[in-house]
Formats: C-alpha cells, sequence, structure tokens
C-alpha cells in the first residue's frame, strides 16, 4: 500500500473509493484497521468504499496465520455494513492467503477461487479463475454454478485428482452426479487440469 496511500492523501474531496489491492510479501494481512488508519481517516468526505484486496505472507505453518474470525472482527464498527473474509494456506509454497472484499460484489471478475469460497450471489462477475492444491469436488462446481450465473470465462488450475468421481454413485440419491450446467455466453477455459482431474462441467 506504500505507493498508493499518499496517492490517495492528496484526494481529500473524494466521496466514492473503488480499491483493488494485490499485496504479495506482506507480514501481515491487511485488516480494517490498516484500512481505518491508512485511508478512511484520512478522505473525510468519503461515503462509500468498495473493495477488493488480496494479501500474502511467508508462513512455516498454517497455525501461524491469524484465524478468518479475527480478521473479520476488525470490521465490526467498518463504514461498509458486510464484508467477506477467506484464508487460504498452501503448503507447497509455505504462503497464506488472504481475500477480503465488500458485498455485495460489484467487480466483473472474480480470481484464485478456493474451496473455501463462502458462496453468495455475483451478478456482476463475468470471468473467474479457480486454485486450490486441495481437489475441486463435482459439489464445488454446482456452487460455482449457482454463484456466478453470467459467467463468460472459466479458468480453472488445479492438479490434484478428485476423490468422488463423476462415475461413482451419489450417497444421498444413490444416483451419477448430475452434470454441472454453465450457461457461458463465449467460451470456457480449462487450463493447467491433471489428466485425472478433468470432469464433465
Amino acid at each position: 500500500m506504500g505507493l498508493i496511500v499518499p496517492l490517495l492523501h492528496r484526494m481529500l474531496n473524494l466521496e466514492q473509493l473503488t480499491l483493488y489491492l494485490v499485496l504479495n510479501s506482506t507480514e501481515i494481512f491487511i485488516d480494517a484497521d490498516h484500512l481505518t488508519k491508512n485511508i478512511i481517516n484520512h478522505l473525510s468526505r468519503l461515503n462509500k468504499f468498495v473493495f477488493n484486496i488480496r494479501s500474502v505472507i511467508y508462513a512455516l505453518y498454517e497455525s501461524c496465520l491469524p484465524l478468518k474470525e479475527q480478521i473479520q472482527q476488525t470490521f465490526i464498527n467498518f463504514i461498509n455494513k458486510l464484508i467477506i473474509t477467506c484464508i487460504d494456506y498452501f503448503p507447497s509454497n509455505k504462503k497464506g492467503y488472504c481475500h477480503m472484499y465488500s458485498y455485495p460484489y460489484t467487480m466483473t471478475y472474480y480470481r484464485n477461487i478456493t474451496n473455501n469460497f463462502p458462496g453468495g450471489l455475483f451478478k456482476y462477475v463475468r470471468e473467474i479463475s479457480l486454485f486450490d492444491e486441495r481437489p475441486f469436488e463435482h459439489k464445488f462446481f454446482i456452487r460455482i454454478a449457482q454463484a456466478f450465473p453470467y459467467l463468460k470465462i472459466l479458468f480453472v488450475n488445479n492438479w490434484t485428482a478428485q476423490k468422488y468421481k463423476q462415475c461413482q454413485k451419489s450417497n444421498d440419491d444413490n444416483q451419477d452426479f448430475s452434470i454441472v450446467n454453465y450457461y457461458i455466453e463465449q467460451h470456457l477455459i480449462f487450463c493447467r487440469l491433471s489428466s485425472s482431474t478433468t470432469s464433465n462441467t
């Protein structure tokens, strides 16, 4: 935030702000305390703050990361009423990822969705990408289809085979898993999939 904050401090009459940030190799996750101290307190006329912020920290173990509830707690008295927070840890590169955004989500893209995706309705989003070191199972793709009804482009980055294959029987109804339908207006893109990961979606 070092380069952006001084610029924002010059915009004293700013009333609406939409902020998209990706912060790599930070020492701690960005939370409401950082946003209030570095941005909101310097913009007295600000009445609408829409943001989508992803911060990345190096961590030897998942236990080194703060809990999602701890980050969420900092937003109790925040200017926005509803803030969504997701925290993921990827042991292969020993990095923790914190994604937080104001909801309703008004941007046209949503990057690096993991299995921790909290759901919701994202009617403005046209492009998404999925990434996780854990497998994406059938139920996850159903949630994605329901959350993004106007999707145009889908990227998938996953090397881990599904545990529950399409041909296996569902425990709920003893039938084959249903095909997940995406109403893609332009094209559907799959990339970086292992041969045992792909399924009919």
